[in-house]
């Protein structure tokens, strides 16, 4: 248990940090989700597209943050954006 004051502040800072963070893992996971979806089901490219925009806001958003590495970010739209290449029509 943190003793000073200081750290005392720091534990609490923590905690809101673990859940927004938590938080942004989820929705992005989502997003992930929804794209994935749209490649499974054969949609129509644009439609994928689209959802794939929003998971690259949300991959930048949580590399901004300090969720996510830069290049894990990246390698992930990345291989989003591959996979729809490859099976949408």
């Amino acid at each position: 248990m943190a003793n000073s004051k200081s750290s005392k502040k720091r534990a609490r800072q923590a905690v809101v940090r673990r859940l927004r963070n938590n938080a942004r893992r989820s929705s992005l996971k989502s997003a992930v989700k929804k794209v994935i979806d749209a490649v499974e089901r054969k949609a129509k490219k644009d439609e994928a597209l689209v959802l794939l925009r929003d998971a690259e806001s949300q991959f930048s958003r949580a590399k901004g943050k300090g969720v996510l590495h830069r290049n894990t970010a990246s390698r992930r739209v990345g291989r989003l954006a591959k996979r729809i290449n490859a099976e949408c029509v």
